[in-house]
């Protein structure tokens, strides 16, 4: 048992590293064997095909976000706790893993219903955090704004940063990664203080 646990575990790292930087369409089963250290024959043994095994590993990666998230919603009680968690979240594990948003944003060109199916099969619940924030819209010195423009808008100030990053640190920084992670670094807090300003009425940062 141990010793299958093993070998999936193998093939599932490997074709991660296959799949991240060469896409589905680019990634032969041939190659994710060879990086396993095992025969084909044992790639499909285990996953059948190419497609199944993607899935595996596209559930993986985006479970390392959505597990995180998910803590994070739970723990939080007010929208200050949450911008700082969730934000926090995402650049914690982008930080860990840079390859997450181009690997996502591929793929979803690729094959959308199956990386949304994925999503929201295996995503936050999106429900508990439109009400966390209406609560908190109803109940504190709110700007009204719709819940869902907040959580885009997070996500997108903290996922372009990464997604863009060759732009950032070639254009803007020249290609000096000192000042490239230094940006990185203080982005987190002044995303969270510019959402504040946007929903506080009285908001000082």
């Amino acid at each position: 048992m141990a010793k299958t646990e093993n070998t999936e575990l193998k093939i599932v790292e490997a074709a991660t590293s296959v799949f991240v930087h060469k896409g589905f369409d680019g990634a032969r089963m041939q190659e994710i064997a060879d990086k396993a250290e095992i025969n084909k024959a044992m790639v499909h043994y285990y996953f059948r095909t190419k497609q199944k095994l993607f899935e595996r590993v596209f559930e993986n990666v985006f479970e390392v976000v959505a597990e995180r998230i998910s803590s994070s919603l739970e723990t939080s009680k007010s929208i200050d706790e949450l911008l700082e968690n969730i934000t926090g979240t995402y650049f914690s594990v982008l930080a860990e893993k840079p390859y997450i948003p181009d690997f996502v944003i591929h793929e979803l060109n690729r094959n959308p219903e199956l990386i949304v199916h994925i999503i929201k099969t295996r995503g936050i619940n999106k429900a508990k955090l439109s009400e966390l924030i209406i609560t908190e819209i109803q109940s504190r010195s709110l700007k009204p704004f719709d819940p869902l423009q907040i959580i885009v808008n997070v996500l997108a100030l903290t996922i372009f940063p990464f997604a863009a990053s060759s732009i950032i640190k070639g254009f803007i920084f020249e290609g000096d990664t000192e000042k490239y992670d230094k940006f990185v670094n203080e982005r987190r807090q002044h995303i969270i203080d510019f959402v504040k300003s946007a929903i506080f009425k009285d908001q000082k940062t």
